[in-house]
């Protein structure tokens, strides 16, 4: 996947205090702390404001969110995660593109494409498991905390259905790509050519039942 999928808000996991976690989940809150760690150092050093030092220091919590502890769950069947592919009021949709892995990295994830005259869509639904190794890569983007709006389009984190995720918009080709969270586990992520407005990415995202998704085991 690409930077879009920079949603991994890890805020929203470092701020998740609720009783009852999980190890996986408690890993993950862990991860994400690790990388927001990385990224202000990893930031500084990029801006010449930080020493050598600071710089190590960032490697260092990176390693540590990538290995982690190797806690994960396994991944939902690539068939649950198909059942919530989105029917979208006039786009055409694709044959599903899907697969499961648990080894060496744990995920399942399905994808589709959608077409309505010369705009297109790509939703790609992914169950990480709690592995790191999917998550990390996202996370530490958004730990970045980037937000950023021109006369050519913006990044900026966004929150749909009460879950924490990262949009980013180009004016000149209306494209754009749409990350989402959902359940400190699932990423839901929209990419799309073309299209009338940023808003399609959304209400192609908001499509998906994102209670359901979280509540897969």
């Amino acid at each position: 996947m690409n930077r879009v999928a920079v949603i991994l808000v890890a805020g929203a996991l470092v701020a998740s205090v609720a009783c009852g976690k999980s190890d996986a989940e408690k890993q993950a809150e862990e991860t994400a702390a690790n990388l927001e760690k990385a990224g202000e150092a990893l930031s500084k050093a990029a801006e010449g404001n930080g020493s050598a030092e600071d710089l190590a220091a960032g490697m260092k919590a990176l390693t540590d969110a990538m290995n982690g502890d190797g806690k994960t769950v396994d991944p939902v069947s690539f068939q649950s995660l198909e059942a919530l592919l989105p029917s979208l009021s006039g786009w055409e949709r694709g044959t599903p593109n899907s697969e499961r892995m648990t080894s060496p990295v744990t995920y399942s994830q399905t994808e589709a494409s959608y077409t309505k005259g010369d705009a297109s869509l790509t939703v790609t639904i992914t169950d990480s498991g709690f592995a790191q190794a999917v998550l990390a890569p996202f996370s530490m983007m958004a730990s970045m905390g980037i937000s950023r709006e021109s006369r050519d389009g913006y990044e900026k984190g966004v929150t749909l259905n009460g879950q924490p995720g990262f949009e980013e918009w180009r004016n000149e080709n209306r494209d754009g790509e749409l990350t989402m969270l959902v359940g400190k586990r699932f990423l839901v992520a929209v990419k799309g050519n073309q299209l009338p407005g940023p808003g399609t990415l959304q209400e192609a995202a908001r499509a998906i039942d994102f209670g359901k998704l979280a509540a897969l085991k």
